[in-house]
């Protein structure tokens, strides 16, 4: 949104950022070898100071990239602090990644870990501070009038106000918001947030030149077409910044963005959170925390894999078809818990608190949640993740979505072992309304924090639960 505005803002940004950059990487060699030295002792010897100058350009180019795709230009929201310097965060240690693998294949000189380990850091830290003198300075700036545009949004309903919310919370921008044009008389006179709504619509080019606005925000609902088109016919002749705001919101169900392609603009109204960089990062946790938890929890799957052949006749593990990412089916792998011929003659159905099919042993790993240990393996193929919404079976998803609306946008998200809901006591035979409920807004939340919060709560209140038959 205002895209030439913010281009200038955050290409001043980007140039700031490699300068800050350079000078985080000759001061972390400055650091390393003079001022820490008596921290860190130097056993090889002061290296040349000209070999680190020379690497400063690959830094650079590595920086300018690894910065763009960690999304650190894009337009922030006032209240996202915190979310800039996670951003950062992630783009650092990326970028430590990429110079050490650049550096262990550059054989004719041997620059010093603890050289990149400072780097890290200080440009961490740097960087981090930066943001924070910078939305101070804006704050200043604007508290003073400098460079703030005048606007009026057209419309005051639902829509218009949340056009008015957005230019508050992106108030680095510098748009003050004048009034809002309405044609009803109820609400003429009136005022929503502190705008006052003015009217009627054939005087918004008189209001225009009284107020000297210079951005109009047309925000009106889909069925207002035809207004909206009289609306632009009647700015033909000013030369304010017209911009019409698309009454999708309604519509959107998941994750709302705004795309571009070959100058086509495109609204999605249902999209994962976890793509590009997130994708990789989740995957990653993934991977690492299934193979740290298959080696010790060994220790008490083989006994268990012992007692279920001891116990009961049958195979050790059991496998179920479930729907996972995008609406692909997979075979889940579990502890087999029930009798062999369990559905012989009933079909699929819920399983119940006194289930007559399940083993004795099988009771037990259900209460305990014992019997999911082996989902670990279907998260290293890759068919599920540690923390999403619990996977179901086709055949009951065919009843579900008919009934439950919104059910199938939790099909968005790899299906996990543990989840937002499940940690909530919305498990086993509860409410699916709320179930779902608890998935799309983990959806709609999902971060890595929120992952590792999932996964602690789990540890203490996920595991054993009255409602596992």
């Amino acid at each position: 949104m205002l895209k030439r505005h913010s281009q200038v803002f955050l290409s001043l940004l980007f140039a700031g950022d490699l300068v800050s950059t350079v000078g985080c990487w000759i001061g972390a060699y400055a650091l390393r070898f003079h001022l820490l030295s008596g921290l860190l002792p130097v056993t090889k010897g002061i290296p040349d100071f000209v070999e680190y100058a020379r690497m400063s350009g690959a830094v650079v180019v590595a920086a300018a990239v690894v910065y763009r795709l960690g999304g650190l230009y894009q337009p922030r929201r006032e209240g996202a602090l915190f979310g800039e310097f996670t951003d950062i965060l992630k783009a650092n240690a990326l970028l430590f990644i990429v110079l050490l693998a650049g550096t262990a294949f550059y054989r004719e000189y041997e620059y010093s870990r603890g050289v990149f380990a400072v780097f890290l850091a200080l440009n961490t830290a740097v960087l981090a501070a930066g943001r924070v003198v910078l939305r101070s300075i804006l704050r200043a700036a604007r508290r003073r009038g400098c460079n703030v545009r005048y606007a009026l949004i057209v419309g005051s309903g639902k829509l218009a106000q949340y056009t008015a919310n957005m230019l508050r919370r992106n108030s680095w921008l510098g748009i003050r918001l004048h009034a809002f044009v309405d044609d009803r008389p109820e609400r003429i006179g009136r005022a929503w947030s502190g705008v006052p709504i003015v009217g009627p619509l054939e005087r918004l080019p008189s209001i225009l030149r009284e107020k000297e606005i210079d951005q109009v925000f047309v925000a009106l609902p889909a069925r207002d077409v035809e207004r909206s088109e009289r609306i632009v016919a009647m700015l033909a002749e000013e030369t304010v910044d017209v911009r019409i705001v698309p009454d999708f919101y309604h519509l959107a169900t998941l994750n709302y963005s705004v795309t571009e392609l070959d100058g086509l603009v495109m609204i999605n109204l249902r999209e994962s959170p976890v793509y590009g960089w997130n994708r990789a990062v989740k995957r990653g946790i993934d991977v690492a925390f299934s193979l740290c938890f298959l080696t010790v929890a060994s220790l008490v799957m083989i006994p268990i894999a012992i007692l279920i052949k001891l116990t009961s006749p049958g195979p050790v593990f059991y496998r179920q078809e479930r729907m996972g990412l995008d609406g692909v089916t997979f075979q889940m792998l579990k502890f087999r818990t029930m009798r062999m011929d369990a559905e012989a003659q009933t079909g699929p159905v819920w399983a119940k608190e006194s289930d007559p099919r399940r083993t004795g042993f099988g009771a037990f790993l259900r209460r305990t949640s014992l019997d999911e240990l082996p989902q670990f393996f279907n998260v290293l193929k890759g068919e599920m993740s540690v923390v999403g919404p619990r996977p179901e079976r086709p055949v009951f998803i065919e009843q579900f979505k008919k009934t439950i609306p919104r059910y199938m946008l939790r099909h968005k998200m790899k299906a996990g072992i543990t989840g937002w809901a499940q940690v909530n006591g919305w498990r086993g035979n509860t409410s699916l309304r709320k179930r779902i409920q608890y998935d799309l807004y983990y959806i709609e939340n999902w971060s890595v924090l929120f992952d590792l919060r999932i996964m602690l709560l789990t540890a203490f209140r996920g595991l054993i639960n009255p409602n596992a038959y």
